[in-house]
């Protein structure tokens, strides 16, 4: 009898806390090419990204949701090794870039998203790339860095963005779904527009580009027609890039004072991600590998570059 009685309290339990509504979230994605091997340490080598996002009290008529977003962001590269103290082996600069910014992503009731960003920071030593990495190689025990004195100058680093997902093909059962994924970035750090797919193949049936940790959407409130759910699925997102403008690379027009190790980028990219995203009562996780083609010329592994991503997110009343 008492153990009936604790699995009714926890059934009960577990069906009221289905039912309550998360309106905010706090999110923190690592990237790091120690994901996919223990012994690979370049290029893209590192990225931080710590995010709080909440609904909007306003509701628009057109609107399932409108999400603003808040985010500190911090990139770090290297060349294909990090401890390069010659500099005519440099196949690609050291350089860090942090930011803070702030997105608007708004959900449509016509199953579609359009995100729009302010990135605001510094590329250079001001982002502080070379103490981040002595940081993590201390901690893992890994050989100093060496190098950090060539990275790219110090310069203002402003990036507006804009990002359209729409739904083109879903399964009546809802286990499999596509969407349609467009990315524009202009600005002082990156400047390239990207398009692809993303495809969703659920272990449970899939939540709607308005409700799901997929895209971001997943937090409601009294005002939302949304309810969190378990979701757990695997997903393929391949895009194609076309890349104008790189100063992790080509280093900063605002700084006049040239930065002694720049390269010449490679315009046409391809990337791939795929993983899988899971949810545990309010927490959300993920693991994603991703693949893209070589973005400058002259690199030394020119078969493209592999690295893993991280994500856990934590649902807030």
């Amino acid at each position: 009898m008492k153990y009936t009685t604790f699995i009714i309290l926890l059934f009960f339990s577990s069906f009221i806390i289905s039912q309550e509504k998360f309106s905010k979230e706090i999110s923190l994605v690592t990237d790091n090419d120690l994901y996919v091997s223990t012994i690979r340490d370049r290029y893209y080598t590192s990225g931080i990204f710590l995010t709080y996002r909440y609904l909007s009290k306003q509701k628009k008529e057109h609107l399932e949701k409108r999400i603003f977003e808040w985010q500190i962001g911090h990139e770090m590269y290297t060349p294909y090794v990090s401890t390069v103290p010659n500099i005519s082996f440099h196949d690609r600069p050291f350089a860090g870039y942090l930011y803070g910014g702030f997105n608007v992503k708004r959900i449509y009731k016509n199953h579609q998203i359009f995100k729009t960003s302010l990135r605001l920071g510094f590329i250079g030593p001001n982002a502080f790339g070379k103490e981040l990495q002595e940081f993590i190689h201390n901690i893992y025990g890994f050989k100093k860095a060496i190098g950090w004195e060539y990275q790219i100058k110090n310069a203002l680093a402003l990036n507006l963005g804009a990002q359209y997902l729409k739904r083109v093909v879903k399964t009546e059962k809802d286990n499999f779904d596509i969407s349609w994924v467009n990315q524009v970035n202009i600005g002082t750090v990156y400047t390239n527009v990207s398009s692809g797919f993303y495809s969703r193949f659920g272990f449970k049936p899939l939540q709607s580009l308005a409700n799901s940790i997929a895209f971001g959407t997943n937090i409601n409130d009294e005002n939302t027609r949304f309810k969190r759910e378990v979701e757990s699925f695997i997903y393929v997102k391949p895009t194609v890039q076309y890349a104008f403008y790189d100063a992790t690379l080509q280093g900063s027009f605002l700084n006049t004072s040239s930065s002694v190790v720049t390269k010449e980028i490679i315009p046409l990219i391809f990337n791939i991600e795929f993983g899988i995203l899971f949810t545990a009562h309010r927490f959300n996780f993920g693991y994603s590998f991703m693949y893209n083609t070589s973005k400058s010329k002259d690199l030394r592994y020119g078969y493209g570059h592999k690295y893993g991503r991280i994500s856990i997110n934590y649902l807030l009343r």
